[in-house]
């Protein structure tokens, strides 16, 4: 689904954007991940547009508290929410790109398939099968759907968004249960493409949320002090044009649209930091077909490939602001130290190297990860996480290492509330000795030995050899932090 400027200006013209991450390698070598806002005209979608709801293929669930509704025309995407009692639907559908659904991103850009090609507007898009369908109108198939008086499981054949007519190779499947005023929900890909290159991560909507211009409010909590009854803060309105969403932090895993009166609905997603939204269109006007809409989506950036099976959960919360963050901190005051075990999958941790070769050896993830220590740069960075170096001053590796090198290194970032996005320097590192014959082992780092790092921290970086060095490799089946030194191997 495309991140975009989702409302007409003159001439009929849109600003469609997209974030691309980026790498840069330096002289001092480390990496500066970056994004890079790519901004096309273009025209509106094609899909867009008063193009109402098919009630015929609508089915609901009600627990009293919510009524939620999915539309079996569009993949099962979720295209109601509403209170019982009042029945005002929350959920934009404005075009096929709104919604409250599923939608993955991966390359090459442009994507093209069956020789059809993406609209100059779209070629930065990529492969982008959303669920609800694409945006020449054509709805997402339905393969599966099960329904009883709470909750239901749909199963669907994404459409590429860009293209026209073209299912995704891969299914999308959801779980969606009523529990009093919140919506849980389990999400799945099961990717099935017949390009098997190894592409590197980019960054999903887990999932996309897009509310009616009458929930124009973007609150959340950014600060360093979470689950402390801390201030919230409100992501405001862009103004003066150019890309209209904003990247932030969410240090209690949670945002909200909601009305004047700090009614409306919110998400959250465990251990889920980054996060993308705003508001596009006139403030506090519209309904589920017209334009004007807020937005808000989750972010984690994934490596996609080719056979795959890729699960996440989050829940939706109705009702008043305070109501939605209650939720979100009782569920994640008592949250320890990071503790990535890369026993299935990868954590949400992704790879950095030149000429975009930033991957590892691929699906499925069988008690670790292995990296290349033949590409130039190669590096792990870790999902953003808030934590103070304090309560942390270990970290732990358990890796093994094939490589005639001995140094590897060690990179934090310093928690900053107007930088989401993480950014290496020398200063904030440490090298260690590693052993290079392949066995594993586990290595304590004591981080205090280095003066910078002090302090709310938010992202690592893990660079295991100095040089590239071709058939060198590494295997990671743990990273985590902890308050004392640990001697022995695990």
């Amino acid at each position: 689904m495309a991140i975009r400027w989702p409302f007409p200006i003159p001439k009929l013209e849109l600003w469609h954007v997209r974030a691309k991450p980026l790498t840069r390698w330096e002289d001092n070598r480390m990496f500066f991940p970056f994004l890079l806002f790519y901004c096309v005209f273009s025209f509106p979608s094609t899909a867009s547009a008063n193009g109402k709801i098919d009630e015929s293929k609508m089915e609901y669930i009600d627990n009293g508290v919510i009524k939620l509704g999915v539309n079996l025309a569009l993949g099962g995407s979720i295209t109601y929410i509403a209170d019982s009692k009042i029945g005002k639907n929350v959920v934009n559908n404005w075009d096929w790109g709104r919604q409250v659904q599923m939608s993955f991103f991966a390359h090459p850009l442009p994507y093209v398939e069956k020789e059809q090609k993406p609209k100059k507007h779209w070629e930065h898009i990529g492969w982008n099968p959303i669920q609800a369908g694409d945006d020449y109108g054509n709805g997402s198939k339905v393969v599966e759907f099960k329904k009883k008086e709470t909750s239901l499981y749909v199963k669907c054949i994404p459409m590429q968004w860009p293209l026209n007519n073209i299912p995704g190779e891969c299914t999308y499947e959801c779980w969606i249960e009523l529990k009093d005023n919140t919506i849980q929900v389990r999400a799945r890909l099961n990717n099935a493409r017949s390009d098997t290159k190894k592409y590197i991560g980019r960054h999903q909507e887990l999932p996309a949320l897009y509310s009616n211009g009458e929930y124009y409010r973007l609150l959340t909590y950014r600060g360093v002090r979470p689950f402390t009854d801390d201030k919230v803060n409100r992501i405001f309105k862009k103004t003066g044009g150019g890309f209209p969403w904003d990247y932030w932090l969410a240090t209690e895993n949670w945002a909200a649209l909601v009305n004047e009166k700090d009614w409306g609905l919110g998400i959250y997603k465990p251990d889920n930091y980054l996060f993308i939204g705003g508001f596009a269109g006139k403030e506090g006007r519209g309904g589920t077909h017209d334009s004007p809409t807020g937005y808000i989506a989750p972010l984690h950036t994934e490596i996609l490939d080719h056979n795959i099976t890729y699960d996440y959960s989050y829940a939706l919360i109705l009702g008043r602001l305070s109501d939605i963050r209650r939720y979100a901190v009782e569920r994640g005051r008592n949250r320890g130290l990071p503790d990535w075990r890369f026993e299935k999958d990868r954590q949400n941790w992704h790879y950095q190297a030149a000429d975009d070769k930033g991957t590892d050896e691929g699906w499925p993830i069988n008690g670790f990860i292995q990296l290349d220590l033949g590409k130039q740069g190669m590096a792990a960075i870790s999902p953003p996480r808030l934590w103070k170096a304090e309560s942390a001053p270990m970290l732990h590796i358990n890796a093994a290492f094939k490589t005639k090198q001995n140094r590897s290194q060690i990179a934090w970032m310093k928690y900053e509330t107007d930088r989401p996005n993480p950014s290496f320097s020398a200063e904030n590192s440490i090298g260690f000795d590693v052993v290079g014959d392949g066995e594993f082992r586990t290595y304590a780092i004591d981080l205090t030995s280095a003066e910078s790092y002090t302090g709310m921290l938010s992202y690592l970086m893990f660079k295991p050899i100095m040089q590239p060095e071709k058939d060198g490799w590494v295997k990671i089946k743990r990273i985590w932090f902890s308050k004392e030194f640990v001697k022995k191997k695990n």
